[in-house]
């Protein structure tokens, strides 16, 4: 087995980025931050539509390097060389997995906890297992939130609940996240694998051009106006239109039949 702290691998235009260190819960240590984003960049240039994130063994994505903070606790790392690990490692994982073009799925299948929810978070769909749980406990090693947590949780739960999940702690089960809107879906008993597997290949044959044109649309939304959103629109299905996917559509709602997209 690979000792690679992120693997990453593309089958029938799906990338899949498994965080590979279930000895520690797929932490998001420093190497595995790096290793993730460089994952990404990877994928960027490759010829994936969509990608999925998921973690090696019973966990998702344990929350930050708790070996470090001991260490920083002790005084072998100073506060400043402790924040540009934030700054850089952790916050470069979760700026490369969000700002992807492509349609981003995790597949939670275990806890996603602390920086391993913002993680979660900065994937477009969220998959869960009925063994998912999500919590965003930094309150338990004394700290703030990082990874996003600010921006996500809020967006998708309303300020006042995000406020309550995070000065609880609160461990999320998957039923209660899925009420929430903090899963997108869950998938009961042994459905899971087949489940994320069907959602993942619907995206990927999608228009590629066009969900990635939509999910810029989507992320930038809340932070525009009305007219700025619809002029965004008018530019982004100007891309579409010249697409031979759009082509494709069209012709195949025309003949009554699916369309067979080529994400071009």
């Amino acid at each position: 087995m690979s000792t690679d702290p992120v693997l990453r691998s593309i089958d029938d235009e799906v990338a899949t980025v498994t965080l590979n260190r279930p000895d520690v819960r797929n932490a998001l240590a420093e190497d595995t931050a790096v290793a993730l984003a460089d994952a990404f960049g990877e994928i960027e240039d490759s010829d994936a539509r969509c990608v999925v994130v998921e973690g090696a063994g019973e966990a998702f994505c344990a929350g930050g390097d708790i070996e470090a903070m001991i260490e920083g606790v002790a005084g072998d790392h100073p506060v400043a060389e402790r924040i540009e690990l934030i700054r850089s490692a952790i916050n470069g994982a979760i700026k490369a997995v969000h700002d992807c073009r492509l349609p981003v799925v995790a597949a939670i299948d275990g806890a996603a906890y602390g920086a391993g929810a913002g993680l979660a978070l900065a994937c477009d769909v969220q998959l869960a297992s009925p063994d998912a749980k999500i919590g965003f406990g930094f309150r338990r090693v004394g700290l703030a939130i990082d990874s996003g947590v600010s921006y996500f949780l809020p967006r998708l739960v309303g300020p006042n609940k995000a406020k309550e999940l995070v000065f609880t702690g609160e461990l999320l089960d998957a039923d209660t996240a899925r009420e929430l809107g903090i899963f997108t879906r869950l998938f009961e008993g042994d459905a899971f694998e087949e489940g994320v597997d069907n959602v993942v290949a619907d995206i990927a044959a999608g228009p590629t051009v066009a969900l990635t044109q939509a999910k810029r649309l989507l992320d930038r939304g809340t932070e525009l106006s009305f007219e700025q959103a619809l002029d965004r629109e008018v530019t982004a299905q100007g891309i579409a239109f010249t697409t031979d996917d759009h082509e494709e559509g069209a012709t195949a709602f025309m003949e009554q039949r699916d369309p067979e997209f080529e994400g071009r």
